[in-house]
């Protein structure tokens, strides 16, 4: 696993779209990904910045969020850390089923079930004062057709949790 690049983003909003911009970038020019595919990754990691720029707004801290991309054959990794106190997201409530009426109900805490859903793996982890998220999406570097190789390694590295 290759470090592609790392940024340090301050936490603010007008700093998402730079992020997003990047890490798109980055997986179009880069990896054999659908065009689907690589507008999931960016809503997922616009879901992951704003949460981790709320985080540093509620503990009050100012220090840059850090975002690296990493990368392997079959995989782009994008990680990112926050120092907004942590938490645990299998502590979440539930919402009700997208199909339910009362779903309707809520218009926040949907951003982790939405990520969870857009990529191909997602692990919170906690690190000192904060969370890092590791966002994996399956495809191999651009032109080698690593696509068809997603379900067998989802499967191996649901194996490594």
């Amino acid at each position: 696993m290759i470090v592609a690049l790392e940024l340090q983003v301050p936490p603010r909003p007008e700093y998402i779209a730079v992020v997003r911009l990047v890490v798109s970038s980055l997986a179009s020019g880069r990896r054999n990904l659908a065009d689907e595919r690589i507008d999931d990754l960016k809503l997922a990691v616009s879901e992951a910045c704003t949460n981790a720029f709320e985080a540093h707004e509620r503990a009050g801290v100012t220090e840059a969020v850090r975002v690296r991309v990493l990368e392997a054959d079959e995989r782009m990794e994008v990680e990112i850390t926050d120092r907004g106190g942590g938490f645990d997201p299998d502590r979440l409530p539930l919402h009700p089923p997208v199909t339910d009426p009362s779903r309707l109900d809520f218009e926040r805490g949907l951003g982790i079930p939405l990520i969870r859903t857009l990529v191909d793996l997602a692990r919170f982890e906690p690190v000192e004062r904060g969370t890092r998220l590791r966002m994996v999406v399956f495809g191999g570097p651009a032109g080698d057709g690593g696509d068809e190789t997603v379900e067998i390694l989802r499967a191996v590295l649901a194996d490594e949790e």
